[in-house]
């Protein structure tokens, strides 16, 4: 594994300067701080808390204080985190479509159809028996190269195995369909909870934090749309939601396409489905730490996937951290056999 010296070397040389001075801009902008002070302090918490440049804009570094500070997963800490927690050589499990649906397939709640090894008559069953199908990529995530697929929008079975084939689609799968009280928030997407979990050195289960994430102004999939944590038993909003671009400092307590009010409304079957992670937990438990992506049907919980490389920023961010404290201290009662 690369030393902090390499790794700040790599993201140098791969640094973009001209978003660098963005989000030093952005920073001006919010804090009103002056931009050399910035721009040292900056520099400062790379060296002392391995914080990207994002991460200093993503967590509004300028108001925390040190004790505070010194709490946050930051972009260096939770690639080491990652590192440290999870076995890499089971991680192509999470990466691929097909072997996860496989592996986990007590969990989906969904049929699916493996494209590489799927005969074609199998295919054309799969479409003649629904009006909508889901289209993924093998080893792409964040809703990157999904399509929806309306059966009527096709010919025949030929032409719809012709468009799957062609566009390089690895996975066919049923939709997922919300729970009316999910649809309500937005219904454009598949809304899911991002439950973050981790298993202790006796490969015990222990769910770190849920966010419910939804999609806005009209996209199908609920990334870059609009998240914020809700409570593990009760499923209710905590605080306001923060954007998908979480460099941004919005922050919405409605919905800004549906005008339904955030704050208190409460997600159906998040105990159930955080139960439902930390079994899925034990499956694989080389890895140690995954988030998973969790939807909320009309019958209960159905995971959508499991990420190896959980995204740091969304589970700490300002307005959802009281006492602006980060999320390290709940890892360490977790695992306080890492080092960060």
């Amino acid at each position: 594994m690369e030393n902090k010296l390499q790794y700040y070397v790599r993201v140098f040389k791969g640094a973009s300067f001209e978003k660098f001075f963005k989000v030093l801009d952005n920073a001006h902008t919010r804090s009103g701080k002056n931009k050399v002070v910035l721009f040292c302090d900056i520099l400062n918490c790379m060296v002392r808390y391995g914080c990207g440049y994002n991460d200093y804009v993503t967590f509004e570094f300028w108001n925390l204080k040190h004790h505070q500070r010194d709490t946050y997963l930051t972009r260096f800490r939770s690639k080491k985190l990652m590192m440290f927690m999870n076995d890499h050589s089971y991680a192509h499990i999470f990466n691929n479509k097909n072997e996860f649906n496989e592996v986990f397939k007590d969990y989906i709640g969904r049929e699916c159809i493996d494209l590489e090894t799927a005969s074609e008559e199998d295919v054309v069953k799969f479409f003649e028996s629904r009006q909508k199908i889901f289209a993924k990529m093998k080893d792409l995530s964040c809703g990157i190269g999904c399509e929806l697929l309306k059966t009527e929008d096709f010919a025949d079975a030929e032409a719809f195995v012709k468009y799957v084939k062609e566009k390089g689609f690895a996975t066919i799968e049923d939709v997922i369909e919300n729970h009316p009280d999910v649809a309500k928030l937005y219904p454009h997407s598949v809304n899911t909870i991002r439950i973050i979990t981790m298993l202790d050195a006796l490969g015990e289960p222990h769910c770190l934090f849920a966010v419910f994430k939804m999609g806005k102004d009209g996209r199908i999939v609920d990334n870059y749309g609009l998240h914020g944590p809700v409570d593990m038993e009760t499923g209710e909003f905590l605080f306001p939601a923060h954007s998908g671009d979480t460099t941004a400092g919005m922050h919405y307590t409605k919905h800004p396409n549906t005008g339904v009010e955030l704050l208190g409304y409460k997600v159906p079957y998040v105990k159930e489905a955080v139960e439902m992670a930390k079994r899925a937990a034990k499956v694989v438990p080389q890895m140690r730490y995954v988030g998973w992506d969790v939807a909320i049907t009309p019958n209960g919980p159905a995971i959508i996937e499991g990420n190896n490389y959980c995204a740091h920023d969304f589970w700490q961010l300002p307005g959802q951290t009281p006492g602006g404290i980060g999320i390290i201290p709940k890892i360490k009662e977790v695992a306080p056999e890492w080092k960060f």
